[in-house]
């Protein structure tokens, strides 16, 4: 999968549950108000289940979950499979 089909899979998630058309990819979703920690543990999930990867315990880390840019870097240093 390439970076630009990984980025829009984790736009489509994220604007699923964030109506926010005009959401950039370095926008930080938490500061925006837009992450509550059930939506937090919703996007690890997703990530883990439609990527094929392992989010580990160094990974739990707020900034590799706070924007479309970040999300999208901890997949590609993953190694994701999907």
């Amino acid at each position: 999968m390439s970076d630009s089909e990984v980025r829009q899979k984790v736009r489509d998630f994220l604007l699923k549950y964030v109506k926010d058309d005009e959401l950039e990819d370095d926008d930080n979703i938490f500061e925006l108000g837009y992450v509550n920690s059930l939506f937090a543990m919703q996007l690890v999930l997703f990530v883990e289940k439609d990527f094929g990867i392992a989010v580990g315990r160094d990974d739990l880390d707020f900034r590799n979950f706070n924007s479309v840019d970040a999300i999208v870097a901890l997949i590609g240093k993953s190694g994701a499979k999907a």
